[in-house]
């Protein structure tokens, strides 16, 4: 009885552990290539997989389940009105949207759901819209008309008004949700991000233990959290950050986080940590979405990919924002230099973590063997 006991008991510790919602232990690995597949605490479908059923569907049709995709849409900024329920149809309104769509990611804009436009659909991306209040803030979707309300140069973009931090506020502390418990090692690799916008920037960032007085507080969390852009489980939405100078970047608790390089994973829903990070830092910082595939403000970043480096496009846009760092001097045309000579950068930096959680975890499997 006693050892019938103590396996429930340990059975429930695990199950709660795995379950556990963000302002808990998220989960980080520090590199999965040793985890196996088995073992990953989280291995629900990826968000969008769904969407791949709509291959080929084009107006006029109506197929069951379309009306999320019209979701996605709206989410980001495509169909700017939300009715009470999305139909199942493909409408005007679809067609329309799929336009945009495939215009922003440099697809041809066919307005037809095709095999290439699906795979763009479903992969993991910022949740940042692309459309915001009306303002397509790629620019690839955006007609010459348009660009009076949005300044663009190359593919980088800011958010509608240009928000800044202003002159006299450009030493930026940022501090983690105390309720995440992250390791130093974690936290080492957001100092990694921040450090690469501070190399081409006048900027500065310190971390502060005061999470609450921080200019930049960072936090993970799963589904609705109450900033009215609620996660969705694993891949789909990784992350959000707001312009300036409101300073929240938030992360999904439910991705399977790996802290050294992703792109080493034996994990199929591996996210990169710092590749994420230094992309919402853009965000914070007063960038919007670039539809160059190469930049680091480029919206989506597939499973198991390393990207940390900015890029000329980056470097331009944040150096037009606040000038370039007087200790370095890189700009856009140190990077483009860099760009030619060695091709598509994904590289950087890796790091070595830890993962209490996975400990944990770990030693539980092993008192429940023993038991």
């Amino acid at each position: 009885m006693k050892h019938t006991e103590c396996h429930l008991f340990a059975a429930a510790i695990l199950l709660s552990l795995l379950s556990t919602s963000v302002s808990g232990f998220p989960f980080f690995f520090p590199n999965a290539s040793s985890v196996p597949p088995w073992f990953t605490p989280n291995t629900t479908p990826p968000a969008w997989q769904s969407f791949h059923k709509f291959a080929g569907c084009r107006n006029g049709e109506q197929v069951d389940g379309l009306g999320k995709l019209k979701e996605y849409f709206h989410h980001f900024g495509y169909i700017p009105d939300s009715p009470s329920n999305f139909t199942d149809d493909f409408d005007d309104t679809m067609e329309s949207a799929l336009k945009k769509y495939q215009q922003n990611f440099n697809l041809n804009a066919t307005g037809v759901l095709d095999n290439s436009t699906i795979q763009q659909l479903i992969r993991p991306r910022c949740g940042v819209a692309d459309i915001i209040n009306g303002t397509n803030t790629m620019s690839s979707g955006k007609s010459a008309a348009s660009t009076h309300s949005l300044h663009t140069v190359g593919h980088y973009t800011f958010f509608p008004h240009q928000p800044t931090w202003p002159s006299s506020r450009l030493d930026l502390t940022y501090g983690f949700l105390p309720d995440n418990q992250l390791s130093d090692t974690v936290k080492a690799v957001f100092a990694k991000a921040f450090a690469r916008w501070a190399a081409v920037t006048p900027l500065t960032f310190t971390m502060t233990d005061s999470y609450s007085m921080a200019d930049i507080k960072i936090a993970f969390y799963t589904g609705d959290h109450s900033d009215g852009e609620p996660f969705d489980g694993v891949l789909g939405t990784l992350a959000h950050a707001f312009s300036p100078t409101d300073g929240r970047f938030h992360l999904d608790g439910a991705e399977n986080w790996v802290v050294d390089d992703a792109s080493k994973s034996s994990i199929s829903s591996a996210v990169d940590l710092e590749s994420v990070a230094v992309h919402e830092i853009g965000h914070l910082l007063g960038l919007g979405h670039s539809s160059y595939g190469d930049a680091i403000m480029y919206p989506t970043i597939s499973s198991g990919t390393k990207k940390v480096e900015l890029w000329s496009d980056d470097i331009e846009g944040i150096q037009l924002l606040y000038g370039t760092n007087p200790n370095t001097n890189i700009t856009s045309s140190t990077a483009s230099s860099r760009e030619t000579g060695s091709g598509s950068s994904n590289g950087g930096v890796h790091g070595v973590g830890r993962c209490w959680g996975l400990v944990i975890i770990m030693a539980l499997f092993s008192l429940l063997l023993t038991l």
